[in-house]
């Protein structure tokens, strides 16, 4: 009984020690991606939704007619997949979901400021298609 009540406050200890990381690596949409620089952190386009979009799962961001967004990344087609642009909200009125980064489809939004080429290929990792 006392190795038991020892091995429980040793793992609440290593628990508090080191928090579990929660979420899921979903699968990879594609193997590469288009950016504007090595490691995808700077902006390639504005873009303005023409159609509502209802994420899917959580790979992906819900995107609103008319909504701003900018686009970091650009997958790379590959055969049966969809093509693929990896972005977040922009406006005030969307200030919960601003700085949430998340794929939608690149048929439903025109470019209207293009910042940098996406002239990078970089592939793709698991963290990029990792949901908490």
């Amino acid at each position: 009984m006392t190795q038991r009540v020892y091995l429980v406050i040793l793992l609440l200890c290593l628990r508090l020690m080191y928090p579990l990381v929660t979420g899921i690596f979903m699968d990879k949409l594609a193997s590469k991606k288009l950016c504007a620089d090595d490691d995808c952190v700077y902006t390639i386009s504005l873009v303005r939704a023409e159609e509502d979009y209802n994420a899917p799962d959580c790979r992906f961001i819900n995107i609103k007619k008319g909504q701003l967004i900018y686009v970091y990344s650009k997958l790379v087609k590959e055969k049966e997949s969809g093509e693929f642009w990896a972005g977040s909200v922009y406006g005030e009125e969307y200030e919960d979901h601003m700085g949430t980064v998340g794929y939608f489809p690149s048929s439903l939004v025109s470019e209207q400021h293009v910042y940098q080429e996406a002239n990078k290929t970089v592939p793709t990792t698991d963290i990029d298609f990792f949901c908490e």
